[in-house]
Parts: C-alpha cells; sequence; structure tokens
C-alpha cells in the first residue's frame, strides 16, 4: 500500500448507533449496549448476551425488491453502503460515464444464517414446493457484495473475503490491490448478522464464546475476570478511492489506508507467543513506512479469554517494543459485542473517527487490567492522534493489521 489509498466515506449500522455519528457519539463515552438476547427462538438457547442492532428498520432503507431476496446480514451492508456512499459525497452520476472503474468487496464469516433457517423450516416442515428460490443465494457469503454491486450499478471488481474475523481488515487489502489496478474507487468493509437460532447453534462449540448472564461482566478482556467475548451483529462499510481522484472531485479525505499485511499462525489454540499477530504489524508498519514509535493508538483484537489475551499482549509487545507499553490501547468492542468479520470493521470506523477528534475511545466494562498494557479504560482520552493500528485475529489461525494514518488538509 501507499498513500494512493484514502477513506472518503464511512457508514455504520451498529448495537450501539446507526450512522458514523450516531456511533462514534455512543464508542467515545464508553456506552455498553449489550444485554440479553431477544431473538425469537433463542430463549432455551445457553448464549444469554449479546450486542443485538435495535430499532433497525431495513425496510425504510431498502427497497423491498431486495429486501425479500437477502437476509439480515445484507440489510446491514446494503444499508451501510448507502451511507458510506452519502458520507462520500459519491453518487451513480459520478460513475455511470465509468461504472467498471468502481467495485465491491465484503468480508463474512457467518453467511446469511437467519434466512437460510427461515427455508430450511419450510422445506421440512412443507415440502420443497414452499421453499423461495432466493434461498440459493441469499445465505452465501458473497450475497451482500453481489447485492451491492447490482443495487448501485458498480461493475469493477467484486469479491467476498471469507477468513474468519480477520477477513475484515483483509478486505482493505484487496481494495487496495484494486485500485493500484486502476480501479478510481472501492465499497469495502463487513457486516455480519449471526444470532438467528441456528447461527447461535452453530456458534456454541467456538472456543471462547462467553455464556454469561451479566452483561456488565460477559465480555471483559484483558482482566483477571476474562471468560471470552459475545457475539454481535452490524458493521461497516467504506468508500476508498485513489487519491488524485479524490482530490480531483474535492471529497474531503477522512483517512489514508496506510499499511497492512496478514499471516497465518494454524488451526489449534491461538499461538501463546503471539508471534503471528506481531509478525503481521510489523509488516503492515513496514509497508506503511512507519516506525513502532509512530503508532499513537492500538485498537486491539480483544478475544476476552485470558490465553488470547495474553497472547495479544505479547505480540504488541514483542512488535512495537518498549513503545508497546506506552501507547494506548483500547477494545470498544467490549461494549457492543464482537461482530466476527465486522468486529474489525467497526474498529476501523473508530479508529479514523478516532484519528479526527483526537479522542480513544474507552474499553467499555473494563478496569482492572492484568496485562502489562496502557488499556483505556473508564472514560475517553485526549491525544494527538496521527496514526492508528487496528488488529484482528480468526479463530482458526489468521492474523491481520491495518494502518491507518490521519488525512492531512493536502490531501482534501
Amino acid at each position: 500500500m501507499t498513500s494512493r489509498t484514502v477513506i472518503t466515506g464511512i457508514g455504520v449500522v451498529a448495537p450501539n448507533g446507526v450512522g458514523a455519528d450516531a456511533f462514534w457519539k455512543a464508542t467515545q463515552s464508553g456506552v455498553s449496549v449489550l444485554d440479553r438476547v431477544t431473538r425469537s427462538g433463542c430463549e432455551h438457547l445457553p448464549l444469554r448476551v449479546a450486542g443485538e442492532v435495535r430499532g433497525f428498520d431495513p425496510g425504510s432503507l431498502v427497497e423491498d425488491k431486495f429486501l425479500v431476496q437477502t437476509d439480515r446480514f445484507t440489510h446491514h451492508a446494503l444499508a451501510a453502503a448507502d451511507l458510506a456512499l452519502e458520507d462520500a459525497r459519491l453518487g451513480r452520476a459520478d460513475y455511470e460515464d465509468d461504472p467498471f472503474s468502481f467495485g465491491v468487496v465484503t468480508a463474512a464469516g457467518s453467511g446469511g444464517g437467519e434466512f437460510g433457517q427461515r427455508e430450511l423450516q419450510h422445506l421440512w416442515e412443507q415440502g420443497p414446493r414452499f421453499v423461495g428460490p432466493y434461498q440459493s443465494i441469499a445465505w452465501f457469503y458473497a450475497a451482500s457484495t453481489g447485492q451491492i454491486s447490482i443495487r448501485r450499478g458498480l461493475k469493477g471488481p467484486c469479491g467476498v473475503v471469507c477468513s474468519d474475523e480477520a477477513g475484515g481488515l483483509d478486505a482493505f487489502a484487496h481494495a487496495d490491490r484494486a485500485i493500484h489496478r486502476g480501479s478510481r474507487a472501492m465499497l469495502v468493509g463487513a457486516t455480519e448478522a449471526p444470532l438467528a437460532p441456528y447461527s447461535i447453534v452453530c456458534q456454541l462449540e467456538y472456543e471462547g464464546l462467553s455464556l454469561r448472564d451479566d452483561p456488565e461482566r460477559a465480555y471483559r478482556p484483558f482482566t483477571d475476570q476474562a471468560c471470552g467475548y459475545v457475539p454481535a451483529e452490524g458493521g461497516a462499510m467504506f468508500v476508498v478511492e485513489d487519491a488524485d481522484e479524490a482530490r480531483r472531485r474535492g471529497a474531503t479525505v477522512r483517512a489514508v489506508v496506510a499499511g497492512h499485511a496478514a499471516t497465518f499462525s494454524g488451526t489449534r489454540r491461538p499461538d501463546p507467543a503471539g508471534e503471528g499477530l506481531a509478525h503481521a504489524v510489523r509488516g503492515a508498519l513496514r509497508e506503511a513506512g512507519c516506525a513502532p514509535e509512530d503508532v499513537d493508538v492500538v485498537f486491539a483484537d480483544a478475544l476476552g479469554t485470558p490465553e488470547a489475551d495474553a497472547a495479544e499482549a505479547a505480540a504488541i509487545l514483542r512488535a512495537l517494543g518498549d513503545h508497546g507499553r506506552k501507547v494506548p490501547v483500547t477494545a470498544p468492542k467490549s461494549g457492543t459485542g464482537r461482530a466476527y468479520c465486522a468486529a474489525p470493521a467497526l474498529d476501523t470506523a473508530a479508529a479514523v473517527l478516532a484519528l479526527e477528534h483526537g479522542v480513544v475511545p474507552p474499553t467499555p466494562n473494563v478496569y482492572d487490567v492484568c496485562h502489562d498494557l496502557d488499556v483505556v479504560t473508564g472514560s475517553a482520552r485526549p491525544a494527538e492522534l496521527r496514526t492508528a493500528l487496528v488488529l484482528s485475529r480468526g479463530r482458526m489461525g489468521s492474523n491481520s493489521a491495518l494502518v491507518v494514518r490521519k488525512g492531512s488538509p493536502a490531501d482534501s
């Protein structure tokens, strides 16, 4: 990557707010919205706490013909894409002369579980004639990419990344590569909706899933009471553009996508030394042209188990050296839940907003940090921020690191 790829639009659909402004207000204040799972059919399941997107009416944001074809995770993606395009002030007229220069790449880990469960129930209870024709596509991981591109007339490079949680960052690398190959702009991000009964049952075997029933204690990363994470839905979409193209049309550059790297450290338990994640951090910094001491804030993966948290702390210290003990570390997701591939997308949105506002948001429900890190707790911390590091790990050994830098007046 180089400074050629910039973020000009952010769209968020999150448990703590729809729209970047609402999301940032809640994130900055450290509000925790974790609560009891309310979805129909989940009452008897052992998962008690999650981050639900409430008050979200897809019918007010997305046309009926797209709603009936898609699952809730794609409803989130379509709405977030609209918000990102609006934020970037990028309309169809801006690319209709060359729709092949504008593409879409998303990440997904769970797909359309709610849609799939409903149609399979129809099959079981009523027979194959009662299964809708969209069952074949709505559950699929690539559904959001396809529907966004169709709805918006985007004919450029399109793809989907399926690499568990880390895919939410890996998608930025794919978008950056498309821009370096000549695309003018890309919609990139991730959304998830893993809170349907079938989806929850699939998650029950996940190591690290918290089954606590107290929302204030169910997800407390980096503490001696860490007991795992709680899942969440929602996500974020971004407009990323070629910097020259953004400048030409007078767009506001919100941040520069400066560096990314990914590694794989095995399919078993988290690397206890954190070497795989540390290697990804070093690679992302090298690509961004940053020294460890240039990092002003770290948005942690924060899986929330003692072993995984210790490995992440070790990785930060390995990659950043002594600076790793001084740099502010935060995990806003402890107040919204871990939305799988969408978790690092939401962290990236928070990172860009933190750079803009000069504030490090706190880590909700965390007070007694037991690792040698400067985890921001309690309330937001004002700071002069130029460079943010976002971390993510997947259950099966994938690691990813993304460096975003503050947009300068010269970039706009």
